[in-house]
């Protein structure tokens, strides 16, 4: 789709693509910091997402230093099968994007045609984002509560999506306000459970909707489920975005890889999406119209039958295609004159008679 042709009133444009309802959902593989400060892993891993089917990827350029102050706080997660116990600034800080490897990836990006997007934490990340040529910008669950980060996103000028894990509906309606207060219109909210994995029986799904009826703007699902269930749900219910995280192998050292979705996963999710949304497409001819002339019923002569002759009950049978006239007019053509002869089996039609 060309960049010039307009958006309508529910439609936002991301790049060369077009989301909102009665569009294909738009399917974001998260890298986040599952490149483990590697850019050569970054871009395979860029290079994967495309080959399964993503519509875009996704990173995070933070500065460390935005949200820890203290390096006495520590993280523990499992990775390659154990648990992992380390200071969270030693974590972050190695996984740092600069502004220069910044536009490298968003370079590799558009050579090889997916969409490039991140999550800054102040307005230089913004900026830098700006200059790398960003279609979108993202905001995180643990940043939605940073108003004026919020509204520097909606003085950019680029569309906006807020993720809302953890937050209050309260919260929510704030850094909605925030956005638009900053002059912000192409606004997305995902819903988002804050866990990880996330459990299916607290994921909510229908909170997704409750939030678009209650901001007006279009919806989406971060999804932190484990497989496709949730995803697809989302998708039946509105959603006009699915993201989920993504690494190339699960085995790899970091907190996020042990449930992020493989290549090979993630082309499983995007087909089963696809599918479903040509199931619930209202086709130009539905199947069962297609087929119905075939295996419905029609009057037919129930034998050979002459010119001239007066049509009885027992002259009239029913049998496939269901062509000619249907079995409720039987009553009606009792008693008519054939105009010709007809053969058994023979299909009446209105023509048939004087």
């Amino acid at each position: 789709m060309s960049p010039s042709v307009p958006t309508l009133p529910g439609e936002i444009r991301l790049g060369d693509r077009v989301i909102g309802r009665g569009h294909p959902c738009f399917l974001v593989a998260e890298i986040g910091i599952n490149h483990n400060g590697d850019m050569d892993l970054a871009r395979t891993m860029m290079e994967a997402a495309k080959a399964a089917g993503a519509d875009a990827v996704k990173f995070q350029n933070y500065r460390t230093e935005d949200f820890l102050r203290s390096r006495d706080l520590t993280l523990t997660y499992r990775s390659q099968g154990r648990t992992v116990t380390e200071p969270q600034y030693d974590l972050f800080k190695r996984c740092e994007l600069e502004r220069g490897q910044l536009a490298d990836l968003a370079e590799h990006a558009r050579r090889i045609g997916i969409l490039f997007f991140s999550t800054p934490t102040n307005s230089d990340g913004i900026d830098d984002l700006l200059a790398a040529g960003a279609p979108v910008l993202k905001n995180g669950s643990d940043y939605l509560t940073h108003l004026p980060l919020v509204e520097a996103m909606g003085r950019s000028g680029l569309p906006t999506i807020l993720s809302t894990g953890m937050s209050t509906l309260a919260e929510i309606e704030d850094a909605v306000e925030a956005f638009r207060r900053g002059g912000g219109r192409d606004l997305v909210v995902l819903h988002c459970v804050s866990a990880y994995p996330a459990p299916l029986d607290g994921v909510d799904l229908r909170r997704m909707q409750r939030l678009g009826a209650a901001l007006d703007c279009l919806v989406g699902f971060s999804d932190h489920t484990d497989g496709s269930v949730a995803a697809l749900g989302a998708v039946a219910l509105g959603a006009v975005m699915i993201e989920k995280h993504f690494t190339t192998d699960r085995g790899l050292p970091g907190p996020d890889h042990w449930f992020s979705e493989t290549p090979d996963s993630f082309a499983a999710l995007v087909r089963d999406v696809r599918g479903l949304e040509a199931a619930l497409s209202v086709p130009a001819v539905s199947p069962d119209r297609q087929f119905k002339p075939s295996f419905r019923l029609s009057c037919q002569a129930a034998a050979e039958l002459p010119a001239g002759h007066v049509l009885m009950q027992a002259d009239i049978g029913f049998g496939r295609p269901g062509t000619g006239l249907p079995p409720k007019a039987a009553d009606w053509i009792t008693g008519l004159r054939l105009k010709r002869a007809v053969p058994a089996g023979h299909v009446f039609t209105p023509e048939d008679f004087a």
